[in-house]
C-alpha cells in the first residue's frame, strides 16, 4: 500500500496568507512526479497555528526521488534579487505513515 508523509508546518498568523500563496504559486509542480498520489493543504481552524502538508505516494522510493529532485529545486530558486524569500513557517516537522487500511464512498 501508499506511504503518507505530513509535514507539520508552525505558521505565525501574520505569515499565513504568504505561506497559502506560495503554495498556491506552485500548484501543479508535484501533481506530475513518479509515484504521486494526492496532496492537500490543510489550513488549521482553531487552537493551533500549524498547518499540515499532506501527500500519497506509491512508495518510499518516489517520494526521496522528489525530495532530491523536483522539490529541492523548487525550495532553492532565488526571489527578487537572487535571494531565497524567508520562509513562512517558523518550525517543520515531517511525519511518515503506510497506508494499512482505506475506504472510499460506496457508488449510490
Amino acid at each position: 500500500m501508499s506511504i503518507v508523509k505530513i509535514n507539520v508546518l508552525t505558521v505565525p498568523a501574520e505569515q499565513r496568507e504568504v505561506l497559502e500563496k506560495r503554495f498556491a504559486a506552485r500548484a501543479g509542480t508535484v501533481d506530475s512526479s513518479d509515484g504521486f498520489e494526492w496532496f492537500e493543504l490543510l489550513r488549521p481552524v482553531e487552537g493551533t497555528d500549524q498547518y499540515l502538508v499532506y501527500t500519497r505516494w506509491r512508495d518510499e522510493e518516489s517520494f526521496q526521488a522528489w525530495m532530491e529532485g523536483p522539490m529541492k529545486a523548487a525550495h532553492q530558486h532565488g526571489g527578487e534579487g537572487g535571494e531565497r524569500p524567508k520562509p513562512a513557517a517558523s518550525g517543520s516537522t515531517l511525519w511518515s505513515f503506510e497506508v494499512v487500511q482505506q475506504a472510499a464512498p460506496k457508488n449510490a
